[in-house]
């Protein structure tokens, strides 16, 4: 029995996380964040900081190649000639396979959407939204300095699309990678979940 999976992911400041869980609730599913970092870091024995470091200071320009990687064809193969690095995200990667074997999940973040992209039920969405509506979020609701918050949301985004083309060989913001787009300062956090739930009803009917 394959389950269904919905991998989220989004430029920062979009409110992922709480469309993420909402969304979970709504549909009764398992709901995945953070806590594959911890899940990564217990399976691999680096420190869950170290692993959450990684996700934004790749920026080599070298193609990982997960699809013909001898780590991701032979399960995790932690000698010691592994990059650290590289490590970090083949944990991630393993503990994201197991979680589509344990049930109904949304996952957001960590290329999941690559990862499982040959899972035979697998939404892909991709988040975005207007940066001022963004930097406002991450101000009044993530409590960020204003002095320093759009940078923070450049260096962060910046990350995460270094993060993805160096482990997928994609751009990040390609659309041709997700299956749907949404732009969050248009559907706010109610619309984006309402938007999902019912195209989750109908993907997985």
């Amino acid at each position: 029995m394959a389950y269904s999976i919905i991998t989220i992911s989004r430029e920062f400041g979009t409110g992922a996380r709480l469309i993420g869980k909402e969304l979970a609730t709504l549909l009764g599913y398992q709901y995945y964040d953070r806590a594959i970092i911890q899940m990564a870091a217990e399976k691999s024995g680096l420190s869950p900081e170290f692993i959450e470091r990684n996700e934004e200071k790749v920026t080599n320009s070298f193609l990982f190649n997960l699809s013909t990687s001898v780590y991701a064809t032979s399960g995790i193969n932690f000698q010691y000639t592994m990059p650290v690095n590289d490590k970090a995200f083949i944990a991630q990667s393993e503990v994201i396979r197991e979680i589509a074997k344990t049930g109904n999940s949304v996952v957001v973040g960590r290329c999941a959407n690559y990862v499982l992209q040959s899972h035979p039920k697998l939404l892909r969405v991709f988040l975005y939204g207007n940066k001022e509506d963004r930097l406002n979020r991450v101000i009044n609701e993530y409590g960020y300095d204003p002095k320093k918050a759009e940078a923070d949301l450049n260096r962060i985004d910046r990350g995460r699309a270094n993060y993805h083309r160096f482990y997928t060989g994609v751009p990040w913001r390609e659309v041709s990678n997700y299956d749907i787009c949404l732009n969050t300062s248009i559907t706010g956090i109610t619309g984006a979940v309402s938007t999902l739930k019912t195209l989750a009803d109908t993907y997985f009917s």
